[in-house]
């Protein structure tokens, strides 16, 4: 049955290391993707080595890095929501809900994915996550989509435990590594890669498995 998943985040590359392989896999398997990206990571400290970014010209240049990933991935349906990054924390709570819940009710999706609130380090992800959450919770039981959240916190496992949703994502490692590479001004692919191809057991480890945590709402 096909399904409609909904991926909600803060940043560009916030997908490419923690679930351009998912998102790849499920679209592989007929379902349908959405990418909402609340910020275009304006902010950033990194302008690329050697650098070839500023102040000025960061944000298009994020931007086309995030459509160069989502086209790598194979995302088509991409929403940029236009908030400013580093400050999702202090955006009006009523407002940042309702654009997310605006997202809900036109896509029905049967699952959200996000960052897990408090355990994300980015104060971003987290308001993200928390926003999420707390829209999705506002929601009548019957009416809630799943929601699957990243978590990378040094306590993350012994508060949250081990998590519950694994996904093998070796047969899409192509796709993810160009993901990676498409934010050249953030990473370098290359060094990641080192000498290796992805067809390396190291790499394969390192990066062919991308997990989650389903949220549990009280």
């Amino acid at each position: 049955m096909q399904q409609h998943i909904l991926v909600i985040l803060p940043h560009p590359d916030d997908e490419a290391f923690g679930l351009a392989g998912t998102m790849a896999k499920y679209l592989k398997n007929g379902d349908k993707v959405t990418y909402a990206c609340l910020t275009l990571g304006e902010m950033g400290r990194n302008m690329g080595v050697p650098p070839f970014a500023n102040r000025v010209t960061l944000p298009e240049i994020r931007k086309k890095e995030l459509e160069e990933s989502c086209q790598a991935i194979g995302v088509t349906d991409l929403r940029m929501l236009g908030f400013h990054d580093k400050t999702i924390e202090f955006e009006d709570q009523d407002h940042l809900d309702s654009v997310i819940l605006s997202l809900i009710e036109e896509l029905s999706p049967s699952l959200v994915i996000t960052f897990y609130p408090g355990y994300s380090v980015h104060p971003d992800h987290d308001a993200c996550g928390e926003a999420v959450v707390r829209t999705i919770g506002r929601l009548p039981e019957e009416q809630r989509p799943i929601v699957h959240a990243m978590a990378f916190s040094k306590n993350t496992i012994q508060v949250l435990g081990e998590p519950d949703i694994h996904h093998d994502v070796r047969a899409f490692l192509g796709q993810k590594m160009a993901s990676i590479q498409a934010h050249r001004s953030q990473f370098q692919a290359a060094e990641l890669l080192g000498n290796k191809t992805l067809d390396d057991k190291e790499i394969q480890d390192r990066f062919g498995t991308e997990r989650f945590w389903t949220y549990r709402f009280d």
